[in-house]
């Protein structure tokens, strides 16, 4: 991973109330790593809006998934099992407008995926938010990246962000289709690392956090140099590195 030459902009809202929001995407492979370092990580990235993916979707899922947002200073928004393992946490600082959770068509013999949707209020932004994990298989991916692309639209709302793993590489076609109508933060305004997976010795940028058109970029990456964060934590939380990125929401009419 690179170190960033200067910190990723702080949570804050604008004097014309737009707001600076921090959004972190991170597969958290069910809990099933070292609880303690995983959280350590998220409450050093200071998100507003977290995008989870593969949490707890089994035997009391809802107890795992609270115990993680209370480590965090977080709360649970919409998620889990109920959308097939992505989860929206989210700090006090939003206001909940509506949530969804969406199962995706399922394909005979693979798993089962969904999306964990959202409208919140920051400030006086008014933003979408999707927690996606994509298929393995290279044309269920696809299909599922055009699905979530509708299910955005569907929102109807001025700006949004996606944050997910996508299995899929920035050159290949599921990525490719998100990037050809959204933002790829990380390629607008790179910020710390880039590869995310696997977290011991990262290869492959396979997790991305997106945005509307509208949206500013002011930085996106793995982050590197967090304070109270170190590398082990970073290889011990999961099996995936997070992406974590700073935007500029303009307020609403």
């Amino acid at each position: 991973m690179v170190t960033p030459p200067t910190p990723l902009p702080d949570s804050r809202t604008e004097p014309d109330g737009s707001a600076v929001v921090r959004v972190l995407s991170y597969n958290v492979r069910s809990l099933r790593d070292d609880t303690e370092a995983l959280a350590r990580v998220i409450r050093a990235c200071a998100p507003d809006l977290v995008c989870l993916q593969e949490a707890p979707r089994f035997f009391r899922w809802r107890k795992a998934a609270a115990r993680l947002a209370a480590r965090t200073d977080l709360v649970m928004l919409a998620g889990g099992a109920t959308a097939a393992g992505p989860m929206l946490l989210c700090s006090l600082r939003a206001t909940v407008e509506r949530t969804e959770d969406v199962l995706l068509p399922r394909t005979p013999g693979l798993h089962r995926r969904g999306l964990a949707t959202a409208v919140v209020r920051i400030a006086g932004a008014r933003l979408g938010v999707v927690s996606c994990h994509l298929s393995l298989e290279r044309e269920e991916r696809r299909t599922q990246a055009g699905l979530l692309l509708d299910h955005l639209d569907a929102l109807e709302v001025p700006h949004a962000v996606v944050g997910g793993d996508l299995n899929d590489v920035p050159d290949g076609p599921a990525f490719r289709r998100l990037a050809g109508r959204l933002q790829d933060c990380r390629t607008v305004r790179p910020w710390g690392g880039e590869p995310t997976f696997p977290a011991p010795e990262p290869v492959k940028r396979i997790d991305a956090v997106f945005a509307t058109g509208g949206v500013e970029v002011l930085g996106c990456g793995v982050p590197a140099g967090l304070p109270g964060v170190t590398g082990a934590d970073l290889r011990a939380a999961t099996d995936h590195l997070p992406v974590l990125a700073a935007l500029r929401v303009p307020a609403g009419a």
